[in-house]
């Protein structure tokens, strides 16, 4: 048991570097131990697709891999100690994990190992072992592996919450810069086609629990020079066409004794804001061409891209707050969806009078003031001086 910890350690510490579920707000990851292990274990607060908060433990089945993309700690012929588990192994080891309260849910990928099938298949047996063996009925976040067979990605769909595969780049010219023995289409793209496919033709019942999971992928955000604009062209093709349910925009980070060592990480304020044009395009009701690029194809950083798309478009023609329907309103700055719907079910009552109405239902009402009209009157707001 105490090997196992050990392996286990090893094969998760570096999966801080790859997001699967929302960060939650009970802190950043940590170490966990009981009497029963007493070597600390890495799990991660996340929160669920729908609002829950578990103990996420993210890890590898292996980190042995005959892949050698630039930019990753698990590339082939990189010098560091490999560890690997075998599927009813690891799946006992969880197990234990969950009962003991340390791991509550699993996201678990692997280094590729005889190819994509037979990794896969590795996981499959993970998974059909935790599912249908030790009668874990919790959350399971399972990777698809580059190169997937189509039955293998609706396996995986009949046993885990989430699935994703990482397309890492935006598209084939960028991949060759990350990732120089991925193909884009064939081995990346497809499957995320394929469970899309599933999805709107197979009965739910047939997937986890009466439903299909949700889908991801990743992208590594900065790592081949890609700009914004391209990031963000798939990001709306994946939204609009795929049904993704997120798109994560991991910031390059250099790693040591890999080709892209020397080249610098990419700023935490360009992937929060890629994030923010991202739920703009998936939720707000934004095009790619409303979005404020710059001429070299890059979002500004000094302003997020909602406040930039209002200053160019609202400040000679704010919206009048008692007549927007649901999606004008939530182009305001400072009005989410939650403030939206709060203004929609306030105006079946009565007509909104003032900004100090609008705070009460959510709104932030110094980043809305400038863009608001209230019966043809401009909002009056004092902002604060800090």
């Amino acid at each position: 048991m105490d090997d196992a910890i050990v392996r286990l350690r090893s094969l998760s510490e570096q999966m801080v570097l790859e997001p699967a579920e929302d960060h939650s707000l009970m802190g950043a990851s940590y170490l966990d131990r009981t009497e029963a292990c007493p070597e600390a274990v890495v799990v991660h607060p996340a929160i669920l697709p729908n609002g829950q908060r578990i103990k996420l433990l993210k890890t590898l089945l292996t980190s042995a891999c005959e892949r050698d993309c630039y930019y990753c700690p698990f590339r082939a012929g990189r010098n560091f100690h490999r560890a690997t588990f075998q599927p009813e192994e690891f799946a006992r080891l969880f197990v234990m994990l969950s009962l003991k309260g340390i791991a509550e849910g699993v996201f678990l990928s692997s280094g590729i190992t005889g190819g994509g099938i037979h990794t896969q298949d590795k996981l499959l047996d993970t998974a059909d072992i935790l599912r249908n063996k030790l009668g874990f009925r919790g959350y399971i976040h399972l990777k698809i592996m580059p190169g997937a067979e189509h039955s293998q990605v609706e396996r995986a769909m009949q046993m885990a919450d989430r699935v994703s595969i990482n397309l890492e780049a935006p598209n084939d010219n960028c991949l060759a810069k990350l990732a120089p023995h991925k193909q884009f289409t064939e081995e990346l793209l497809r499957p995320l086609k394929w469970i899309e496919e599933i999805r709107s033709t197979q009965p739910a019942y047939k997937g986890w629990n009466g439903h299909w999971p949700s889908s991801v992928t990743q992208f590594v955000a900065g790592g081949a020079g890609e700009s914004d604009l391209e990031l963000l062209t798939t990001t709306e093709y994946l939204f609009g066409q795929l049904g993704l349910r997120r798109a994560y925009f991991s910031p390059f980070s250099p790693i040591l004794d890999t080709p892209l060592e020397n080249q610098q990480p990419t700023p935490v304020i360009r992937e929060y804001r890629l994030y923010q044009a991202s739920f703009l395009l998936r939720d707000y009701g934004f095009d790619l061409e409303e979005l404020p690029f710059e001429m070299d194809g890059r979002l500004p950083t000094q302003v997020d891209p909602k406040l930039a798309w209002a200053q160019k478009n609202l400040s000679e023609s704010p919206i009048e707050v008692n007549q927007a329907d649901r999606g004008t309103l939530m182009r305001i700055p400072g009005i989410g969806p939650k403030g939206a719907e709060a203004i929609l079910r306030a105006r079946r009552k009565v007509q909104i009078r003032d900004m100090a109405s609008l705070k009460k239902m959510g709104v932030m009402a110094e980043r809305a003031a400038p863009y608001l009209l209230f019966d043809g009157r401009r909002a009056s707001y004092q902002p604060t001086l800090f």
